[in-house]
C-alpha cells in the first residue's frame, strides 16, 4: 500500500535493463597457436582453430575448424568438426563431419553427415539416447536405434573409401 508497488516497478526496471536478451548471433573464437586445458562453457556458438584439452559444454553450435584440436568431452547442440577429435562429442541435433576431419572415440547425436574423405573412427549411437549399456534390462527400441546408427557409419566408412 505505501510504496509497495514501486518496489515491485523498480524490481522489473532492473531485471529488464539488466538482462538483455540474446538475439544477436555471438561467435567465441580460440585461434591457432591458443591451447586451453580445463572446462570451457559457452552459451553461444564457438569455433577452435587452436587447441582444448578438457571438456567443452556448449548451448550452441561448436566449429572444430582445420587446424583445431579437442581431446576431451564436447556437449553441444550442434557441431561442425573440420579438425580433429579425440574423446566423447554427444551433439542434441546435427553432427556434420568435414573431409579434412579426423575423429576417434564415442559418438552421439541425432543426425549425422560424414563427408567423403573424412577419418570417422567411432562408436557411434543415434536417435538421440545412449545405446543400451550392457547388463542393463532395455527393450529392443534402443537396441534397434544402436543399429541404425551402427549402419550409418558403416555407410560413411563406404563413402570415404571410394
Amino acid at each position: 500500500m505505501f510504496g509497495g508497488n514501486n518496489k515491485k516497478k523498480e524490481a522489473s526496471k532492473g531485471k529488464s535493463s539488466s538482462f538483455m536478451p540474446t538475439t544477436t548471433h555471438a561467435l567465441n573464437s580460440l585461434v591457432n597457436g591458443t591451447v586451453v586445458e580445463g572446462t570451457v562453457k559457452s552459451e553461444s556458438d564457438i569455433r577452435i582453430d587452436g587447441a582444448i584439452k578438457g571438456k567443452l559444454y556448449c548451448d550452441a553450435k561448436v566449429i572444430i575448424g582445420p587446424t583445431g584440436f579437442v581431446e576431451g568431452e564436447i556437449r553441444c547442440q550442434n557441431a561442425v568438426i573440420e579438425g580433429k577429435f579425440e574423446g566423447n562429442l554427444h551433439v542434441t541435433e546435427l553432427l556434420n563431419v568435414r573431409e579434412t576431419a579426423a575423429i576417434s572415440g564415442e559418438v552421439v547425436t541425432s543426425k549425422l553427415i560424414v563427408q567423403s574423405g573424412a577419418t570417422f573412427n567411432v562408436t557411434c549411437s543415434m536417435g538421440g539416447k545412449s545405446a543400451a549399456k550392457p547388463g542393463y534390462a532395455n527393450s529392443s527400441q534402443s537396441q534397434n536405434k544402436e543399429t541404425e546408427g551402427s549402419k550409418v557409419v558403416k555407410e560413411a566408412k563406404t563413402a570415404g573409401a571410394q
